[in-house]
């Protein structure tokens, strides 16, 4: 009896224990996918900055009114061309 109680004894140890090993492993292996996860943030997170940076720099005043002018030939607007558009509706007081 006391040998049936030592050998369940030591097939729950060895049971233990490879299920103890088989947890550390996948504990180191999502820790490196963590790792590599956050590498991939800091990555994207500079790429981000670098392109807000980017963005900004080309929406500034002076750039859009330079491919305003350069690009769309587009001129500041003048009386002489300028067009008024009256509302036959509205000008006649309808109520």
């Amino acid at each position: 009896m006391t040998r049936l109680y030592a050998a369940l004894l030591l097939a729950a140890l060895l049971a233990s224990s490879l299920y103890l090993v088989g947890v550390s492993y996948q504990a180191r292996r999502l820790f490196g996918e963590l790792d590599a996860a956050r590498a991939d943030e800091r990555k994207l997170d500079a790429e981000f900055k670098r392109l807000d940076a980017e963005r900004q720099a080309q929406a500034t005043n002076l750039r859009v009114d330079k491919v305003a002018r350069d690009r769309l030939g587009m001129r500041d607007a003048t009386p002489a061309v300028t067009q008024f558009v009256v509302d036959a509706g509205a000008a006649g007081g309808v109520r």
